[in-house]
């Protein structure tokens, strides 16, 4: 199975209402620019944001847009980073699970409407999970699969293996999958905000 192909118009146009089904928004640029624009518009001035590691994130322009100051958000994960005294950072990085808003990307989607993700240390999962009140995944529409199977597939036989790769190219000794979220729904009661931007163009891993 290709997973690296960008899916169709037809097939996004039919897996972004099976996403609303499981009260997860979800809607479709065709460039990166236009997904860093469109998250410009989402997040309001004096917001909290956090984001997960995410080469996604890189890609669109997101990251270095964080750096440089300019968006009027509170950056915590610069204030992560900044803080040299380890035990301020690990309270840091578990008040960040519930800012404003956490941004990253998913690993594959399935045209029935899961979300698949896969984390080594497993640090963005509980703001994707329940801590933030509003998500946003930007995702590259290479990753929509026909199926959970497939989907979880994709992870093990693609992600991996690339993943792995950019981790000992920078001397992090490799990565493993050691947790997995798969998301069905979010519940209507928990009142959180979800957003897929799918993206017509080939994004992170």
């Amino acid at each position: 199975m290709a997973y690296d192909t960008l899916a169709s118009k037809e097939t996004i146009e039919a897996v972004i209402p099976k996403l609303k089904e499981r009260n997860i928004e979800a809607e479709f640029v065709e460039t990166k620019d236009a997904a860093l624009a469109r998250i410009k518009e989402l997040i309001p001035k004096g917001a909290s944001v956090m984001s997960g590691s995410s080469t996604t994130l890189n890609e669109i322009g997101f990251t270095e847009f964080m750096k440089s100051g300019s968006h009027g958000w509170n950056n915590l994960k610069d204030a992560i980073v900044a803080e040299q005294d380890p035990a301020k950072q690990a309270t840091l990085r578990k008040d960040a699970s519930s800012a404003d808003y956490f941004l990253g990307s998913v690993h594959a989607v399935a045209e029935t409407g899961q979300l698949v993700i896969a984390s080594a240390s497993g640090s963005q999962l509980p703001g994707y999970a329940f801590m933030s009140p509003n998500i946003i995944w930007v995702v590259g529409t290479q990753k929509i699969m026909p199926d959970l199977e497939s989907a979880m597939n994709r992870v093990r036989e693609y992600v991996l293996p690339l993943e792995d790769a950019r981790m000992k190219s920078v001397n992090m000794g490799g990565s493993v999958i050691s947790k997995w979220l798969i998301y069905e729904r979010e519940p209507g009661f928990s009142k959180r905000k979800l957003r897929v931007i799918f993206v017509n163009e080939k994004l992170g891993f």
